[in-house]
């Protein structure tokens, strides 16, 4: 048995965490065709490379059928209610930025800040007999944080693709999203509440506080923490 670290399979994300492993002396690649999940580890001893989605790997650690994971601290957070009794951050890696915010229309004047989302909400249910919809993947992030607001009088609907389109067709009155430019956002003529940042996120490498370890285990992730915490 060998210590299992999770990264992307796939795009930018895998490509970046390959480049970043590599500047701290530990090479990842993928084994066979672009189509098969399995890669391996060179440069330190007694670690196995799993190819997974950056979905899939927070509930790959929190199960412990992976000890080290890389994925965004969003996934993390919104998929782990628990996440810190589950996983530990080891090192954010300084790629894959991504904010999560709220976003409403540009025509909505009035609305700003989650003040006035609140009221706007409230009024909407008034004129339309039903909640003002909020389009999301996030639902539990997204829910935690328009609690702690006091914003009561909106559902979330769920959008697990182009989100930002579903205000213009009219499947939702707002968004809560990620953004890494608000280029998308601009172009869906949506704005950012000022006060409306649920989440700050990048791509991290996570350890998982659940997973079995052998004496050879924790030897490997020593090393392998003194390798990338020294880089």
């Amino acid at each position: 048995m060998s210590l299992k670290l999770g990264v992307p399979s796939k795009g930018r994300l895998m490509e970046k965490t390959f480049d970043w492993f590599a500047k701290r002396g530990i090479a990842l690649s993928r084994t066979g065709s672009d189509r098969e999940y399995a890669g391996r580890v060179d440069g330190i001893d007694g670690i196995s490379l799993v190819l997974l989605s950056a979905g899939e790997i927070p509930r790959e650690l929190a199960a412990g059928r992976i000890h080290l994971g890389v994925t965004g601290t969003d996934l993390v957070h919104d998929k782990l209610p628990r996440w810190e009794q589950q996983v530990e951050e080891i090192a954010p890696l300084g790629f894959g930025q991504a904010d999560l915010i709220l976003a409403v229309p540009q025509f909505w004047a009035d609305v700003e800040t989650l003040d006035d989302l609140d009221a706007a909400a409230a009024g909407f249910r008034k004129v339309h007999g039903h909640r003002l919809r909020i389009a999301t993947k996030y639902h539990r992030l997204v829910r935690e944080f328009l609690t702690d607001a006091g914003v009561a009088d909106y559902q979330l609907v769920d959008s697990q693709g182009a989100t930002e389109g579903t205000v213009k067709n009219e499947t939702a009155e707002m968004v809560a999203d990620i953004t890494s430019t608000g280029e998308t956002l601009r172009a869906n003529h949506l704005k950012i509440l000022s006060d409306g940042m649920v989440l700050q996120s990048q791509a991290t490498l996570w350890r998982s506080r659940v997973a079995q370890t052998s004496d050879a285990d924790r030897a490997a992730l020593n090393a392998l923490l003194d390798q990338v915490q020294g880089g």
